[in-house]
């Protein structure tokens, strides 16, 4: 039961996801198309994420611009997509929170990671290809930091156990301030069920 190219995906229980720095962004603060490398524990390039989206989007609409985010194997062969449309994360606008759609393989919804509105927490719940909640995430208060991890917490749907975390990592001083690269990491448990974990993942992009 598990969708083609995500087989790697049975035998771990963490992935780490790096952010590429693009120079024009650096140089200029220009928005460019973002591109990811996934990999294993061991530093090996497992995946490779590019963004999918026009420049006036990208540089008008800023963070909450609409996505859609390819994941591909070492084949080449296309393996996610994660389609976003356009929201707002503001607490103001509990109508217009963020959703995203996980296809494995594209044009198969495989899941769902649902922004639920809360005064002061990042909370998402994510859901199955039946729109079923399968687990909670909740973040921090205070979504930066200096000199240290933001960790988000995946838990089960009562959220009274702790199954997995999403983690952003603290990159250094002169590459938070001068770029927007992030660098995340996430752990879930070893037989959780392979659609999830590709979920998970679409989780920490939407993130």
């Amino acid at each position: 039961n598990c969708p083609p190219g995500l087989e790697y995906l049975t035998q771990i229980d963490q992935i780490l996801i790096h952010q590429q720095t693009e120079l024009l962004e650096i140089l200029i603060g220009f928005e460019t198309n973002n591109k990811y490398e996934i990999k294993n524990s061991l530093g090996q390039r497992v995946y490779f994420a590019a963004e999918d989206t026009d420049c006036c989007t990208r540089n008008c609409c800023g963070p909450s611009r609409p996505f859609t985010l390819r994941i591909i194997d070492n084949l080449g062969h296309e393996v996610i997509t994660l389609q976003r449309p356009l929201r707002c994360s503001s607490c103001c606008f509990p109508c217009c929170l963020q959703e995203l759609e996980v296809q494995a393989p594209p044009g198969t919804p495989v899941g769902y990671i649902v922004q639920n509105w809360h005064p002061c927490l990042p909370k998402f719940t994510i859901q199955d290809e039946k729109r079923m909640d399968v687990l909670k995430i909740t973040g921090p208060c205070v979504v930066c930091s200096c000199c240290q991890d933001i960790n988000f917490e995946v838990k089960s749907v009562d959220e009274t156990s702790t199954v997995g975390r999403i983690s952003k990592q603290w990159t250094g001083f002169l590459k938070e301030a001068f770029t927007d690269a992030d660098n995340f990491g996430v752990t879930f448990p070893l037989d959780l069920d392979v659609k999830i974990k590709a979920v998970m993942i679409g989780a920490c992009f939407l993130i």
